[in-house]
């Protein structure tokens, strides 16, 4: 395949956006080579500036689970438009997303809209740090919960020791209150409640990690982190940007049967458009302004376009009862049908699964968290992701990211995936 044009406008984009784009990801900087830029995409098929058809595994990283242009979605979002774009009051639609959102969606009986996962999760952690009147969080190393400052923050020397920053602009002061954990490590999240027994208003964490890869919860450690939660009366916080309204209606809570005490959404819930949103209990929503002391706003939140998308692919999703099943059946054949091929070629790799999140690791050991995602070999990766591009597969740009299956995905499509894993499995 030849990405010319792709090259051109990745050129005049680096003289006007740092780096070229507009989210780091994007910029191949992990995997080496230019950009592809995109003309327009329907079901499962991108089609970029070069006129290159690929079939796609990311699916703008989570939200076209029923495909890209569905035309409920685009149908409703067109319809809206033409009413107008914005309005900074108060819409019907609001309402009617809300009402469905809480209805599928268990152990909660009040969302607020907001414009992304990041603005999601930071005001979550704001509002856990304003009903427990605690400060300081625990997350785990490798997950992420978007670029608000409390969430850049890497180890210190030690399981129990303070973060610090691995972003220039997050400053030391903010870094203090954040914790770092080991995800599926349980006795780490204990020891950080044992040294801090009074202070920690929530845990924050990826119920199933997608930011290392897919990795998901090993049995017991989200009932444990529940368990630890109650123990010293701190919020427990689910990031479910990737996971809800993915892997089922209600998300991880229902998968697993454990319920947090906040829920932040992003990606399904917008239909492809910037949408996050958080949802509690009203003990919990109820200390949200302008009801309580917690102040949160946005000029576009709630935005009318961003609802009709939104509210289209939540009913889409409400009425069709098979469609997890079906979802799931198809990544389990993907998975099935890559792990023949690379062990036939006699490569090693670990391949993570849940409902319709997968993630090829190139590595002989089971990948549970950061560590065993970052010792896989990303040189083969790399070689990997540029093998499957030139056959007219796209992956995410990152050994550390999770692919995502769309229902628009025939069995044909996943076929001539894993032959073009064949192809490339020759070569590494």
């Amino acid at each position: 395949m030849r990405y010319q044009r792709s090259s051109k406008l990745f050129s005049a984009a680096s003289e006007v956006i740092p780096g070229g784009v507009n989210s780091p990801v994007r910029a191949f900087k992990a995997v080496g080579g230019t950009p592809i830029f995109v003309d327009k995409a329907k079901g499962a098929y991108l089609y970029d500036a070069d006129g290159n058809r690929l079939i796609d595994y990311i699916n703008s990283w989570g939200p076209m689970i029923l495909g890209h242009a569905f035309p409920p979605v685009i149908d409703a979002l067109v319809d809206k438009a033409k009413l107008g774009t914005s309005f900074g009051m108060p819409t019907e639609i609001e309402t009617q997303i809300a009402e469905l959102a809480v209805s599928m969606v268990p152990n909660v009986d009040q969302i607020r809209f907001v414009n992304s996962g990041t603005e999601a999760c930071m005001s979550a952690v704001r509002l856990a740090r304003g009903f427990s009147a605690k400060e300081k969080i625990i997350k785990f190393a490798g997950c992420y919960h978007g670029h608000s400052d409390s969430f850049l923050i890497q180890a210190g020397s030690g399981a129990v020791t303070f973060g610090s920053p691995n972003s220039p602009g997050v400053t030391k002061g903010t870094a203090k209150d954040t914790l770092l954990a080991t995800y599926n490590n349980l006795d780490s999240v204990a020891k950080l409640f044992e040294a801090n027994p009074l202070q920690i208003a929530c845990v924050i964490v990826e119920p199933v990690a997608g930011n290392m890869g897919c990795i998901p919860p090993q049995p017991g450690f989200l009932e444990g982190l529940r368990d630890l939660c109650d123990t010293y009366k701190s919020i427990l916080v689910f990031d479910e940007v990737m996971t809800g309204f993915r892997l089922a209606k209600g998300g991880v809570q229902e998968l697993s049967g454990v319920n947090a005490d906040i829920i932040c959404f992003g990606k399904v819930i917008g239909g492809g458009l910037p949408v996050g949103a958080f949802a509690a209990r009203h003990e919990i929503m109820s200390y949200l302004a302008p009801l309580g002391p917690v102040y949160q706003a946005g000029t576009l939140s709630g935005n009318p376009l961003a609802m009709a998308a939104g509210f289209a692919m939540l009913k889409a999703l409400d009425s069709d009862k098979e469609l997890f099943d079906r979802l799931a059946k198809k990544t389990a054949y993907l998975h099935k049908g890559i792990a023949r091929v690379l062990s036939a070629h006699q490569i090693e790799h670990t391949i993570n699964r849940i409902g319709s999140m997968i993630s090829v690791h190139f590595s002989k050991i089971p990948v549970v968290d950061f560590e065993t995602a970052s010792l896989a070999n990303n040189e083969r990766f790399k070689n990997f992701f540029h093998g499957m591009l030139a056959g007219g597969i796209y992956i995410a740009p990152s050994a550390y990211e999770t692919w995502f299956i769309t229902d628009a995905l025939t069995y044909k499509d996943l076929d001539y995936t894993i032959d073009a894993v064949e192809k490339v499995a020759k070569t590494l």
